[in-house]
C-alpha cells in the first residue's frame, strides 16, 4: 500500500521525481504510478478529443429547387451523394429560405438577420427605383446593396473563436472590399460581386475570376470549388475549421458537361417525357423535370459535394463535423430557361409561394444519435449562426443573429421550437413575375400579402402545400390576427416599403 503522504505524487510527476531520486519508493510502486499517470493521459487526452470543437462543413447551392433531389422526390435527377449523405442526417421537410432570391438569403445566412432588418431585401444589382424602367404598379423599395461591415457575421465569429475559415463559390454580397475576405473569411476562392460564372467560358476554365485561378483548359467549376475545398480540409484537419462551399450551380447559365446532358437526353428519350406547361399569373411555369442540362449540372453539383465527403471521411474527420446542406432560394421554373419543376409546390424563385421560399435543407451532426431522420418543424436560414455557435460552445450573440433560433432542440429529438412564426419581406418586383409581398408562416397557417392591391391570401399548409386553396375568405378572422402581426413585424424591422408608381401606365403590357 502506498503511503497516503506520497498520494500527492500522482498528481505532480515534478514531486514524483523528487522522492523517486531520494529511494523512497519501490519497483512496484514506479510501475503502479506509471499505470496511474498514463491511465490519466489516456483519459485527458479522450477528454479533450471529446471537447474539440466541431468542424462546420456548409453546402449552399443556387436556385436548387426543393423537389430537385431524389431523396426530395424527383425521379429525373440522379443525386446519390447527397441522398446517401441525407440518410445519415435530418432531412428537414419545412426549411425556408429568408428570401425568393439569392443575395438577401446569403446576407441572412452570415448574420443571423432577416433580410427586412439589414433592408437587403433583393438580390444585390437589380435596378433601384430612381433608375426603374419597367412598367410596374409600383416602384420596388430602395435596399442597400452590400453587407455592411458593422455586422459580426458567421465568419467572424469563428474566427474569433480560432476556427479557420474558408470560402469557396458565389458570394454576391456586395462589391470588392466587401467581399469574402473581408467579411471573416482566411480563404477566398472566386467569391466576387457577381451573381453567376460570367467570365471566361462561364462554367468552364479559364473563368475570368479575379479570385480564382484558372485551371486546365475545360475544368468544370463546381469540382474546381470542391476540389479547393478538400485542400482547404487537408491543411487545417488539426485544428476546427468553417469551410463554406457556396456553389454557382445550378445558377443560369445552363451549362453541363456534355457526358451528362447526353446521358439526361437519352433517359428523356427513353421515357417518352415531353414539356408540360401550367400558367403563374403572366408567366408559363414548367411541371415536369425534363430538362436535360439542367439535370447534368444538378448531378455534376451532387458528384462535388460528395467529393468533398468522401474526404472528410478520409480525414477522419466525419465525427467531429457539423455538415450542412441547403439552396438559396427556390427553382427556377418560371423564367430565364424555366429548368426546373417545383412541384408539389407552386410557383418557383422570385415568388413567394411555396416553390420561391421551401428548401431542401439537410444537416448531419454525428455526436446526436436523434439527429437522424425526417423532421418537418418550419425552419429557416437566419436559424444557421446560433445553431452553430451553440454546437461549437460559443456564447449565443442575441443582439447579432436576433432572428435565429438554435436548432439543437430538434437535433436532440424535440419536437418544437419556441418562435412566433417565419417572416418575409420582398418589396421588388424580380425576374421571374413575382411581385411586392410579405408573408408570414404559424404552424401549419401561411399569410400572404400582396403590397400592389392589398390582397391577402391565406392557405393551410398542412393539407393543401401546392397552395391551391385560398382559404381567406372562410377564416377571416384568421386573416386579420396574423395579418396585424406582419404588419406589426414590418414596423418593428423597419421594413421598407415599394409604393405606387407615378409613371405606370395600365394601357401598356404590364412589366411583371
Amino acid at each position: 500500500m502506498i503511503d497516503a503522504s506520497l498520494s500527492h505524487c500522482f498528481c505532480n510527476p515534478r514531486a514524483f521525481g523528487t522522492v523517486l531520486a531520494m529511494g523512497g519508493l519501490s519497483r512496484s510502486v514506479v510501475l503502479l504510478f506509471l499505470l496511474a499517470s498514463t491511465a490519466k493521459a489516456v483519459s485527458s487526452n479522450a477528454a479533450a478529443l471529446e471537447e474539440r470543437q466541431p468542424n462546420v462543413l456548409f453546402f449552399l447551392v443556387d436556385d436548387l429547387g426543393w423537389s430537385d433531389l431524389g431523396c426530395y422526390g424527383s425521379t429525373f435527377y440522379d443525386t446519390p451523394n447527397i441522398d446517401a449523405f441525407a440518410a445519415t442526417g435530418m432531412r428537414f421537410t419545412d426549411a425556408y429560405a429568408a428570401a425568393p432570391v439569392c443575395s438577401p438569403t446569403r446576407a441572412s445566412i452570415l448574420t443571423g438577420k432577416y433580410p427586412a432588418r439589414l433592408a437587403t431585401t433583393e438580390y444585390f444589382g437589380a435596378a433601384q427605383p430612381d433608375a426603374w424602367k419597367r412598367n410596374t404598379r409600383h416602384l420596388p423599395a430602395t435596399y442597400v446593396d452590400r453587407l455592411a461591415h458593422e455586422e459580426v457575421t458567421l465568419a467572424e465569429a469563428l474566427k474569433q473563436a480560432d476556427y479557420a475559415t474558408f470560402f469557396a463559390g458565389k458570394w454576391h454580397l456586395g462589391p470588392e472590399g466587401f467581399w469574402p475576405e473581408d467579411q471573416g473569411f482566411d480563404v477566398n476562392q472566386g467569391g466576387i460581386t457577381r451573381g453567376g460564372p460570367y467570365g471566361g467560358k462561364r462554367y468552364f476554365s479559364p473563368y475570368g475570376n479575379p479570385r480564382l485561378e484558372d485551371g486546365a483548359d475545360g475544368e468544370h467549376l463546381p469540382d474546381r470549388l470542391a476540389t479547393e475545398t478538400v485542400r482547404f480540409m487537408e491543411e487545417h484537419k488539426d485544428e476546427p475549421f468553417f469551410a463554406y462551399l457556396s456553389f454557382y450551380s445550378v445558377h443560369t447559365p445552363l451549362m453541363s458537361p456534355e457526358p451528362l446532358k447526353e446521358k439526361y437526353l437519352a433517359r428523356k428519350a427513353q421515357r417518352g417525357l415531353e414539356a408540360e406547361w401550367g400558367t403563374e399569373h403572366n408567366r408559363k411555369v414548367r411541371l415536369v423535370q425534363e430538362h436535360a442540362v439542367y439535370a447534368g449540372m444538378v448531378e455534376a453539383m451532387d458528384g462535388a459535394v460528395g467529393k468533398v465527403l468522401l474526404a472528410l471521411e478520409r480525414l477522419g474527420l466525419a465525427d467531429d463535423t457539423l455538415v450542412i446542406f441547403m439552396s438559396d432560394n427556390g427553382g427556377l421554373s418560371t423564367s430565364e430557361g424555366h429548368p426546373t419543376s417545383n412541384l408539389p409546390l407552386r410557383a418557383g424563385k422570385g415568388w413567394m409561394y411555396e416553390g420561391g421560399i421551401r428548401e431542401p435543407m439537410i444537416l448531419r451532426w454525428p455526436k446526436l444519435a436523434k439527429s437522424v431522420g425526417v423532421c418537418s418543424v418550419p425552419v429557416t436560414s437566419t436559424d444557421f449562426y446560433p445553431t452553430i455557435l451553440e454546437l461549437a460552445g460559443q456564447p449565443a450573440r442575441p443582439e447579432q443573429h436576433m432572428d435565429g433560433v438554435s436548432l439543437l432542440p430538434l437535433l436532440k429529438g424535440n419536437s418544437e421550437l419556441e418562435r412566433d412564426g417565419i417572416f418575409w419581406h420582398y418589396p421588388h418586383y424580380g425576374n421571374q413575375g413575382g411581385a411586392p409581398c410579405g408573408a408570414l408562416r404559424d404552424g401549419n397557417w401561411k399569410l400572404i400579402e400582396w403590397y400592389e392591391d392589398g390582397k391577402l391570401e391565406l392557405f393551410n399548409l398542412a393539407t393543401d402545400p401546392g397552395e391551391q386553396h385560398d382559404l381567406a375568405a372562410k377564416h377571416p378572422e384568421q386573416v386579420a390576427e396574423l395579418h396585424k402581426r406582419l404588419v406589426a413585424w414590418r414596423k418593428a424591422t423597419d421594413a421598407r416599403m415599394s409604393a405606387p408608381n407615378p409613371g405606370y401606365n395600365p394601357e401598356l403590357p404590364e412589366g411583371r
